[in-house]
């Protein structure tokens, strides 16, 4: 049984249906880890979906082409068409898959060498003007806008303006510095990176595009709650309030920013804990989602 017609019905639906379905669902914003999760395992699983599309497209072309070619004889046409080269098949089963894990690995690397590239320069200029507080464990820059992000990877630092430093409380400045650690702790820079390299390869597709702006999103959702362990919610919150005009550099990641509003909300609104069955089934799907593609192309049972 050729297996690339449901391949390529299941590629389209993870690609086209389900970003949709998830960026309305109520409990990303509960789970915000869990959810983040799942983005991801919606780009692994449309990933390996279009490799084993094209693997089976290619495969079976002796197969399609008899098949066609009865069809028409059958409807009366006459056909001549050569059949296709096997030699020629068996090199696009392999090189299309290899082309797209390429292209992805590829695209890993480079957003991740030019990110790391843009904080060594900017640690570089740091290291001119700023001055290191051991106090604070950061950089503090002298910057008369409340600001505070984190240079994540091998050599992490967080940075804070002295205008933070002078306008935000002990609690305040204490949340900020809690939630830029988070990133640095979590290596949320490497999820980022994942997420732009598949946009880069597939920017034309809803999930490529959403799954980049909701990973951002959650991932500072994250930060927040890390924050939340040992501060108050009005203090995380007005620091982000104080802090919603600044912007991180390239390669960091920064407390305030443009989703400032959409995480005020969340932080000072209810707190609904997600329910353990939702943390299961929900875990249980982001597994499950990036291996049936394998198990479509490869049924159990099936030789």
């Amino acid at each position: 049984m050729n297996a690339a017609p449901v391949l390529v019905v299941y590629t389209a639906t993870v690609g086209l249906v389900a970003p949709h379905l998830l960026l309305r669902a109520g409990w990303p914003h509960r789970a915000p880890a869990l959810a983040a999760v799942a983005w991801h395992a919606l780009a692994v699983s449309f990933s390996i979906g279009v490799a084993l599309s094209a693997y089976n497209l290619a495969m079976p072309a002796e197969h399609l082409h008899a098949g066609l070619v009865g069809l028409m004889h059958s409807c009366g046409f006459d056909v001549g068409a050569p059949k296709p080269d096997p030699v020629t098949a068996h090199r696009l089963a392999v090189g299309l898959p290899a082309a797209v894990g390429i292209a992805l690995a590829g695209g890993f690397a480079f957003h991740t060498m030019r990110a790391r590239r843009a904080r060594t320069e900017h640690r570089e200029a740091l290291d001119l003007v700023g001055r290191r507080s051991a106090r604070l464990s950061a950089t503090v820059l002298p910057y008369d806008i409340p600001t505070a992000y984190c240079l994540p990877g091998r050599h992490p630092r967080i940075v804070i303006s002295d205008a933070a430093v002078r306008e935000l409380t002990p609690e305040q400045l204490g949340a900020v510095l809690e939630h830029e650690q988070a990133h640095i702790s979590g290596r949320h820079h490497l999820a980022l990176a994942a997420v732009e390299a598949f946009h880069s390869v597939f920017r034309w597709l809803p999930l490529a595009r959403l799954a980049r702006e909701q990973t951002a999103l959650l991932l500072e959702m994250i930060a927040d709650d890390r924050a939340l362990r040992g501060h108050s919610r009005e203090a995380l919150a007005t620091a982000m309030y104080e802090m919603a005009a600044a912007r991180a550099p390239k390669g960091g990641l920064a407390a305030g920013g443009h989703t400032v509003l959409i995480r005020l909300k969340r932080v000072l609104g209810p707190r609904e804990a997600p329910h353990p069955a939702l943390w299961g089934s929900v875990a249980a799907v982001a597994v499950a989602v990036p291996l049936l593609p394998l198990l479509v192309a490869c049924p159990p049972g099936l030789s």
